[in-house]
């Protein structure tokens, strides 16, 4: 027997001043040993951490659909972000059908809320969580396959399968959220947080490859090759790891108008709409300048692999942005890190005026190269701000409704993205930057709603007093009483954030140039 083992071949001390056979050294060494335990146990403990509770082990059979559903959530917006950065302009559509284009594939995403409601109230086959999660996979591809069988699609046709398949991974995102939010309740106290952190880290990896994959794959083969992956990858992945999803059957549910009390009594507290109504006034100022890509595609002519870089690159930041807030800024105050990455999208924001007037070709710097650096810090800047949120919403859950919660504090911060990206093309109309304008050189049109823009998403911060400093002072907030004024205008923002945001989407692909854009 080995120096060290057990009969039962547990690791056990060793005299030090025992004699060490050559065998017993090569063992050591082909083992990596440390501490007493081998390099397999070593990964074994790292996959399935021996202190978390067997629900929070997201790599077990049992949970996998949880972690995979976010790596396909990641991998669908990657692919698709690459095929509708070029593909809508290739097939005509105008700037504001364009950016309308992109917003439907999120809409579902304020719809959250009904799909957390359906999930806690109305069991599918007696499960809450299983029917829903297969039903949002089948339908992305189901949508992608009809996107195949149309050829080459008109305008409204894109936007409406595009649509349908945001729809499906949007549900079974948000399955997959509850489910997280539940088991991070198990967490214990000194991991707080990392299961969610894991989670995203997993979905914005799969983003960030997603999208390098779609920039090599639109050019070298083609955008229905896109479509075929987009298609197959949900019912070949996902479908079968739902299957062994555990849950238990026949819960006990809440009614209906259980959930609804709920719901109210959540969105009445201090510690829900103070910093949710800095969420949503924040994200609804952060009104991009729509007529970006035109002007990189017609004044600069920019390729479509060049503008898909540029997309690649922004993912790649994003993930880096998500990993930097994991491992170095986790300690940071919440009002601190929107303060600092606030200023600094400012600052990159307004270096757009150095491109659109060329003066980085007078330093010998490339468009390429310029606009990289541009569209790479804002989504960095993006995955830095995204975790605080999520990990806010999580600690905002009541137990027993998580699914309607946290879709329903998520619904909100789309919600009020929705709206900026609206916002944005009704921005179009107010300056000439239309194709014609940007290929005839007229870019002062452009500049200008790049300085508004700029001042519109920094002015975010007027609202920076609302949002707790740490989870400390957001629990705080829940014994300073209630508003229900507060929790009703809260309420509304989100509904008439959500109808605004359609039904711009709908005028915009059905009645091109209805808000009086170029």
């Amino acid at each position: 027997m080995t120096a060290g083992a057990s009969n039962s071949g547990q690791y056990e001390p060793v005299d030090d001043s025992a004699p060490v056979e050559p065998s017993e050294v090569v063992a050591e060494e082909i083992n990596f040993s440390e501490g007493g335990k081998p390099i397999r146990q070593r990964v074994l403990d790292w996959i399935y951490p021996p202190e978390a509770p067997r629900a929070t082990q997201l790599w077990r059979v049992e949970n996998m659909a949880i972690p995979l559903g976010y790596c396909m959530v990641g991998l669908l917006q990657g692919l698709g972000s690459g095929v509708m950065a070029v593909y809508p302009l290739e097939i005509g559509a105008t700037e504001a059908q364009q950016t309308s284009i992109k917003l439907v594939q999120s809409l579902p995403a304020s719809l959250k809320i009904l799909f957390g409601f359906l999930s806690d109230t109305v069991p599918v086959f007696g499960f809450r969580r299983k029917g829903y999660m297969l039903t949002g996979w089948m339908l992305s591809s189901a949508s992608m396959f009809s996107l195949l069988a149309v050829g080459v699609p008109s305008v409204p046709v894109l936007a409406l399968l595009y649509f349908l398949f945001g729809l499906g991974f949007w549900l079974s995102d948000v399955i997959a959220d509850s489910l997280v939010a539940e088991k991070a309740k198990l967490e214990p106290e000194g991991q707080k947080g990392k299961l969610q952190s894991t989670c995203y880290a997993c979905r914005f990896f799969l983003l960030m490859v997603g999208a390098a994959f779609a920039t090599y794959a639109y050019d070298a083969l083609s955008p229905r090759f896109m479509f075929w992956v987009m298609a197959l990858a949900p019912v070949a992945i996902c479908v079968p790891a739902t299957y062994f999803l555990a849950e238990r059957r026949y819960p006990d549910v809440p009614s209906v108008k259980a959930q609804s009390l709920e719901i109210w009594s959540s969105v009445t507290s201090r510690s829900v709409w103070q910093p949710m109504a800095f969420i949503y006034m924040y994200n609804l100022l952060q009104i991009a300048n729509a007529a970006w890509t035109q002007f990189l595609y017609t004044r600069l002519k920019f390729s479509a692999t060049m503008i898909n870089s540029l997309m690649v690159v922004a993912k790649v930041m994003l993930y880096l942005g998500i990993m930097i807030y994991k491992y170095g800024m986790m300690a940071w105050s919440w009002r601190l890190v929107y303060i600092f990455t606030t200023l600094l999208n400012a600052v990159f924001s307004s270096l757009q005026l150095v491109l659109i007037f060329g003066w980085n070709e007078k330093v010998g710097v490339s468009n390429f190269l310029f606009a990289l650096g541009d569209d790479a810090i804002a989504d960095f800047i993006g995955g830095i701000q995204f975790l605080p949120s999520s990990i806010m919403f999580v600690n905002l859950c009541p137990v027993g409704s998580e699914g309607a919660s946290y879709a329903m504090f998520t619904t909100a911060s789309n919600t009020a993205l929705g709206v900026g990206s609206s916002l944005s093309t009704l921005l179009l109309g107010i300056w000439d930057v239309s194709k014609q304008a940007l290929e005839s050189g007229q870019v002062y049109g452009l500049a200008k709603l790049t300085v508004l823009t700029t001042l519109l998403q920094t002015s975010g911060l007027l609202f920076v007093f609302l949002l707790p400093n740490n989870r400390d002072e957001l629990l705080d907030l829940s014994h300073r009483g209630r508003s229900r004024v507060a929790g009703a205008i809260f309420l509304a923002a989100v509904g008439l954030g959500i109808l605004f945001s359609v039904v711009d989407a709908l005028l915009n692909v059905l009645v091109p140039g209805w808000s009086g854009e170029s």
